[in-house]
């Protein structure tokens, strides 16, 4: 019984400190809060821009095109445009917070306070996630009052599974990529946009995979949005169940969140170790 309350206690412990790097996040976000604005301006007009093309595909091909159909294209972008804001928001959230220590010239203090790594880490990722959640809930609101699609057959639970799923598989790659920031402060942050955009290439955010290079079409098969997209679009344009997508996307998806955090947290663990012994910790770019 001893033993079980300590393990108890320290769980408890752990979950405090992974909160309080959640709660620095959001002061953080309160002292930038006009740049918050910015980008948030920025996110609803990229938005409207992409699900607008839904809307013009009758005028830009010049075919009679059935309001079915339309519906369904502008929910086809509107899910990817959505969906990718949100998996963008969770990946730069975590691969830029080692840049931001820096920016705040914290990484000496929080890389030496006595806690464990994976809680630092966890606390950065529960923020991304909600954060990004938040976010994104936003821009699906001012988009919604822009297109009214009809969303009758959709199945929600099955789409928040998928969200939440999905995310995992993102954190894992958000930690890879933290990975160079650390390593290389001033060129690391650049870098990690390198990964972002290989990734929106291939996962079929705004068009079918099926439509890529077949050299590339092997490189969707291991994104963790790829299945996650599908997986949603099914869930809202054809009210699929979690047993529908079983086995298409969601133990796929499952399996890139138990390989890429560990993985993420071992690189991490690794470039940590690297960049204590070689003095590139301290050194700001």
């Amino acid at each position: 019984m001893t033993t079980i309350a300590r393990r108890s206690g320290g769980l408890a412990a752990e979950l405090r400190r992974s909160y309080a790097f959640i709660e620095r996040n959001f002061n953080l976000i309160k002292r930038y809060w006009a740049w918050e604005l910015v980008w948030l301006a920025y996110s609803i007009v990229n938005a409207l821009s992409i699900t607008f093309i839904g809307k013009a595909a009758g005028t830009i091909t010049g075919q009679a095109i059935p309001a079915a159909a339309i519906n369904d294209f502008i929910l086809f972008l509107m899910v990817g445009t959505l969906v990718w804001h949100y998996l963008s928001m969770v990946f730069d959230l975590i691969s830029e917070s080692i840049q931001w220590e820096r920016w705040e010239g914290t990484i000496e203090y929080t890389f030496m306070a006595p806690i464990h790594r994976v809680t630092h880490l966890s606390g950065q990722a529960l923020f991304a996630i909600i954060y990004g959640a938040l976010h994104t809930a936003v821009i699906l609101t001012v988009v919604s009052i822009f297109f009214q699609v009809d969303l009758q057959q959709a199945n929600f639970v099955t789409m928040l599974i998928m969200l939440v799923v999905g995310s995992l598989g993102f954190v894992g790659l958000g930690l890879m990529a933290a990975v160079l920031p650390l390593l290389s402060p001033e060129k690391g942050l650049q870098m990690t946009n390198i990964i972002k955009a290989l990734v929106l290439l291939v996962s079929g955010v705004y068009y079918p995979v099926s439509v890529l290079p077949a050299i590339l079409q092997p490189l969707a098969y291991i994104s963790p949005a790829t299945y996650m997209l599908e997986g949603m679009r099914a869930a809202l344009l054809h009210g699929a169940t979690t047993g529908d997508i079983l086995y298409s996307a969601l133990l796929p998806v499952c399996l890139t969140a138990v390989v890429t955090i560990p993985l993420g947290l071992l690189i991490f663990a690794r470039a940590e170790a690297y960049a204590k012994r070689t003095g590139v910790l301290k050194r700001n770019g």
